[in-house]
């Protein structure tokens, strides 16, 4: 199966508004209730919201293909995107989000692999992502691709207040 990708573009944003759904979906709705998964969905992923995040220039989207079919997508900040502020020499990685029929494929290590690449052609002294203090499988497979927990903050899933660690690697 060739895996490749691709940067998205104003004509991706109802596939990117759908596989976001799905995913986060796929991958959180057993451990949140309904309404703080909705509450969740329509505030982050909805047309307009998807529209602002991929027209700021500080903020990159793209899609990763298993053959033919889109498995997921990258989301990437710098400068005042970030969801904290890390400097301008850091880049974040807001999501990695893969459909689970694409998962344990390498298509979640491919997609950071290039995160890291595209951070070291802009000379960023690091990379960093928030994850869920509970997603123990994310956890270990960064810390595996060497980030290390640098702080935590809070993410809101609805009105429910989580933690979300911060994982940064130096470059």
């Amino acid at each position: 199966m060739k895996i490749h990708f691709k940067k998205c573009t104003l004509k991706d944003l109802n596939t990117l508004q759908t596989i976001s759904y799905e995913t986060f979906n796929e991958t959180f709705k057993d451990q949140n209730s309904p309404e703080n998964m909705n509450a969740y969905l329509e505030k982050a992923f909805n047309l307009k919201q998807i529209e602002k995040e991929l027209t700021n220039l500080s903020s990159e989207f793209y899609f990763v293909f298993a053959g033919d079919e889109v498995a997921g997508y990258l989301k990437l900040n710098c400068h005042d995107a970030q969801s904290e502020e890390m400097g301008d020499d850091a880049l974040e990685i807001e999501r990695i989000y893969i459909k689970r029929k694409f998962q344990k494929l390498g298509l979640g290590k491919y997609l950071l692999d290039q995160a890291i690449n595209i951070a070291l052609e802009r000379q960023m002294k690091k990379i960093w992502l928030g994850v869920w203090d509970q997603n123990d499988n994310a956890i270990a497979f960064y810390e595996k691709m060497g980030f290390v927990q640098t702080g935590a903050h809070a993410f809101y899933m609805g009105d429910e207040e989580q933690v979300d660690y911060i994982m940064t690697k130096t470059l």
